[in-house]
Order: structure tokens, then C-alpha cells, then sequence
């Protein structure tokens, strides 16, 4: 394309294709999934309770996705923990992350400037994943444009999409939290680019592989350092996602008819009962004041006149 060239952007794509992710940006990956495994409710009692299980789930963490395209290929599962120097790299952030003397390695790698390379820095290996997911399905199955998009998303965002067992690793059973029902930013992105980088696998999408690469990877790393430094968590895909459930999930049904109805008639008691309770308890009120002002009749008036001094002191004061 003449647009890459004028641009200088076919050398760029071609120099971040041939990036190796070994070790800085795998480091880097494996301080951000330690770091947000340390964040999760209860992790810090887990890793003085039971180190081994600590341990586990951070491997999970950083590993999850090659574990669960694995799974998916019929691979072995202990395949991922095959490379020892990647086990061996994880393993010392792992123990850096929670047991540093002093909390500094935590400490300063949760610094916002340094947290924020590292980011993007794991943001990048996201775009490799993808992309070995989807080639490596391509090569088992080309025509099924299926497959290839769900092992790119499994190799993406297999921490996120099997965080129910790493949980249950640590002791902790939440299926509301599952992705599938309430999907994270991460999970969403990664399911965009393994559609992207399988229609272009598929010759569906008429662009070349590194420029594809170049701008996803640009993409993810833009808007995960938007996020961070503003501290909004919102998703960019929200609007699109509104606008697509509301026009093709949300159509009439009788039994939404039927629920409506109910809740507007549970809704209504509720109200009415809320009013009738209402009435009656200041219906109590007046009966107990009128009481009371029985008993004590001057016990108003002294009050009145009391304000009233209050009130003359205040407005001579300001005169002064």
C-alpha cells in the first residue's frame, strides 16, 4: 500500500512483527497478572495460609490462555509449564510480587509511570496471543473461521475466561464473576481481535497481517493507557454494544409482557401498603403529640418564647 510507505508505517509494522517477546515483554506480562492476582479480595491471606496454592494461581494468571487453547486442541496440560525458563521467570515475580522484604518490588512496580510501561508492555504480548491462537488453528482447521476465533480469544484472555477455577484454587466460589455472563474490557478486546486476525487469516479481510498487527496493537495500548490515567474503567465498545442489544435482544415476547405486568402489580401493593403503614403511623404520631400537649400545655409556649429571645439576641448582635 502506498499510504504504509508515505507513512513510514510498513517498516513500523514490519519491525513490530518481528519483535521478540522474550523475556522483557513476557516479564512484563507476568508482573502485571501477578500484580492483579495480589489485588483480589483474600489473595494476601491465601499466599501466608498456602504458598503452593498462591503459586498455582498465579501460574494461572499468567498462563491461562496457552492452559485453556490447549484444552481446547487436545493438548496436554502440562504443555504450558514445558518451557521451564517461562515457569522459572514467573516464578521469581511471582515470589517478588509477595514476599519482597519491605513490599518493594510491589511498591514500585505499582508505581503509576512504571505500572503504565508495563501495561502496555503486556498489552502487546495480547497481540501475539491472539494471533498464535488463530494461526495455530488455522493450521488444524482452515476453513472453520469458528475454531480459529475461539482459540485466539482462549490464548488472549484465557486468565480472565477461567477465573472461576483459579478462584476456586484460593478458596473462593463466585459464579456471578463468570466472564461469560458479565465479560471484562480484556475479554471483549481480545474476542475483537481474534475475529480481526481470523477474517484476515481467511483472506475476509483484505489487509495484510503486520498492518493489522500494527494497528490492533496500537488500539489496545491507547486505550489501556486512556483508562488508567483517567481512571475510568468504561468500556470504548459500550455505545456499539448498547445500540446492538437494544435493536436485535430486546424484541417483545409475552413472557416479558407477563413479567412486567407482575412487577408493576408487585410495585403497586408495595406502594399502597407503604402508604397505608404511613397513614397509620402518623395517625400514632398525632395521638401520642396530642397527648402530650394535653399534659403539658405551657410547655409550647415556653419554647415559643425561647426562640423568640434566641432570635433578638441573634438580631442584635448583628446590628452591633
Amino acid at each position: 500500500m502506498d499510504l504504509f510507505g508515505m507513512l513510514y508505517l510498513d517498516e513500523l509494522s514490519h519491525g513490530l512483527a518481528n519483535l521478540s517477546m522474550f523475556p522483557y515483554f513476557d516479564i512484563a506480562h507476568y508482573i502485571v497478572s501477578v500484580m492483579a492476582l495480589r489485588e483480589q479480595p483474600g489473595a494476601l491471606d491465601v499466599s501466608r495460609v498456602s504458598p503452593l496454592a498462591c503459586w498455582f494461581s498465579s501460574m494461572l494468571y499468567c498462563f491461562g490462555g496457552a492452559v485453556l487453547s490447549g484444552i481446547m486442541l487436545s493438548e496436554p496440560l502440562v504443555s504450558p509449564l514445558s518451557n521451564g525458563t517461562s515457569v522459572l521467570l514467573a516464578s521469581i515475580v511471582w515470589y517478588l510480587i509477595f514476599y519482597c522484604p519491605m513490599d518493594v518490588a510491589y511498591s514500585c512496580a505499582n508505581l503509576l509511570p512504571i505500572r503504565l510501561v508495563l501495561s502496555g508492555m503486556k498489552e502487546v504480548t495480547r497481540t501475539w496471543k491472539v494471533l498464535g491462537g488463530v494461526t495455530q488453528a488455522h493450521e488444524r482447521y482452515k476453513d472453520s473461521l469458528l475454531v480459529m476465533i475461539a482459540i485466539g480469544w482462549a490464548r488472549g484472555a484465557g486468565g480472565g475466561l477461567i477465573s472461576n477455577f483459579e478462584q476456586l484454587v484460593r478458596g473462593v466460589w463466585k459464579p456471578e464473576t463468570n466472564e461469560l455472563l458479565k465479560m471484562s474490557y480484556p475479554t471483549k478486546v481480545t474476542l475483537i481481535g481474534a475475529v480481526l486476525f481470523a477474517l484476515q487469516q481467511t483472506h475476509y479481510l483484505p489487509l495484510q497481517k503486520h498492518h493489522l498487527m500494527l494497528f490492533y496493537t496500537i488500539f489496545i495500548v491507547v486505550n489501556k493507557s486512556r483508562m488508567m490515567l483517567t481512571g475510568s474503567s468504561s468500556s470504548p465498545f459500550t455505545p456499539i454494544e448498547s445500540v446492538l442489544y437494544k435493536t436485535l435482544f430486546t424484541g417483545h415476547s409475552s413472557y416479558a409482557a407477563l413479567t412486567g405486568e407482575a412487577q408493576k402489580t408487585g410495585t403497586d401493593n408495595g406502594v399502597s401498603s407503604r402508604a397505608a403503614s404511613n397513614t397509620t403511623k402518623v395517625s400514632k404520631e398525632s395521638r401520642s403529640s396530642g397527648q402530650n400537649s394535653s399534659s403539658s400545655p405551657f410547655k409550647g409556649d415556653k419554647s415559643l418564647l425561647k426562640a423568640k429571645e434566641e432570635s433578638k439576641a441573634e438580631y442584635s448582635k448583628k446590628i452591633r
